[in-house]
């Protein structure tokens, strides 16, 4: 990155970040995990020598695999190589809106400028077989909303998303990887991603030499919506993984645009079931800063502290079985929400937070958006 390591706040020692990658590489450790342990341990390191404990009594038969200091220096090692930075939670490289995205990566891979990240982002995905009309549209509309001070935000596919990136190189665009840096997909966007760093950034919560699987994919749609103020979907079939983008913005109070088509065109069908359910209607820039404009005259927000509610992470520390069996016995196959399960076991916020962290931790439970939680 160009820079970024003058513009961060006093923050992470090398030691620190370490501990946190470690933590983060740890068995059942997913985001929203991490950041709960984090703040009920004081810090990465704390949180470590307590994974064994709290994994035994979650239920895990087994010791939890804890990722050794020599992997994580490793990884580190490897990012290096390939000219990707790791930003964490707290520093001021971070996406200052993805920072309070439920779930959003604690630490990130960010090579090329990753200044251009803090900047106002509109996100635009769409086919990946598009069509010329859909290409040159999206052309239209990045080059358009750059020229408005707009940051481009997609995901590094073919068409739209290749489309777009490239129309917004001269204003700034960045690129989210379903992969780590040292694995770029698809290949014939290898030469674009190097463009894309010249201006713009790439930016991954990947290891470097991850290779993207399926459901990589609708991770990286996550962070593609979370650092945007808005979502444009361009040409998106019933099942398309845009849609999935489009879910995820609302999900997270992101604004959604959708570009109509011909209902005779099964590549509008998406789209078009968008505008149906309240998407605003996308004939060219003007109608997304016609939205935009009033959120873009605030200034950034900040980046969010590393904290949750008090009453999550303060007040009675301790459980015992009786206490465990109540949060299991309130969960089930199907998402709950988390105050629910406070609600029908009457224990602390603290409590049934310690509790989840153990299940999660042996692996007994699953996490979903909007502070909801499952079985496995």
């Amino acid at each position: 990155m160009t820079g970024e390591s003058d513009k961060r706040r006093p923050g992470l020692t090398e030691r620190q970040k370490l501990d946190w990658l470690r933590l983060l590489r740890s068995e059942n450790v997913g985001p929203a995990t991490f950041r709960l342990l984090v703040n009920r341990f004081g810090g990465a390191a704390e949180a470590l020598e307590a994974l064994p404990e709290l994994s035994a009594r979650g239920g895990l038969k087994r010791p939890i695999r804890i990722c050794p200091l020599d992997e994580a220096e490793r990884e580190l090692e490897a990012a290096a190589r390939l000219g990707a930075q790791p930003v964490t939670w707290g520093e001021a490289g971070y996406p200052a809106r993805l920072a309070d995205v439920e779930g959003g990566p604690p630490l990130l891979y960010c090579s090329g400028d990753l200044s251009v990240a803090n900047r106002p982002m509109v996100a635009i995905v769409g086919s990946r077989n598009c069509s010329a009309l859909g290409r040159k549209l999206v052309t239209v509309l990045a080059s358009e909303l750059g020229s408005e001070g707009l940051v481009i935000a997609s995901g590094l596919a073919r068409g739209i998303d290749a489309a777009a990136h490239s129309a917004a190189l001269a204003n700034g665009t960045v690129a989210v990887l379903a992969g780590g840096h040292g694995h770029l997909y698809p290949a014939e966007n290898v030469d674009l991603a190097g463009r894309i760093e010249e201006t713009g950034a790439l930016i991954t919560e990947m290891p470097p030499d991850w290779v993207a699987r399926a459901k990589d994919f609708p991770r990286r749609n996550r962070i593609i919506s979370g650092i945007s103020y808005g979502v444009v979907v361009v040409e998106a079939a019933a099942r398309s993984g845009s849609l999935i983008t489009a879910r995820f913005a609302l999900e997270q109070g992101r604004e959604v645009f959708a570009v109509p088509g011909s209902p005779l065109d099964p590549r509008a069908e998406g789209t078009n079931r968008l505008i149906r359910q309240g998407a605003t209607l996308t004939r060219t820039a003007e109608d997304v800063l016609e939205v935009l404009r009033p959120m873009l005259g605030l200034a950034p927000p900040p980046i969010a502290p590393l904290a949750e509610p008090d009453d999550y992470v303060s007040g009675p520390g301790d459980i015992d079985d009786s206490d465990r069996r109540k949060v299991y016995d309130a969960l089930g196959p199907s998402p709950v929400a988390i105050d629910d399960v406070l609600r029908s076991t009457g224990l602390a916020p603290s409590q049934v937070m310690l509790a989840l962290i153990e299940l999660e931790l042996a692996g007994r439970i699953e996490r979903h958006p909007g502070q909801r939680v499952s079985l496995i």
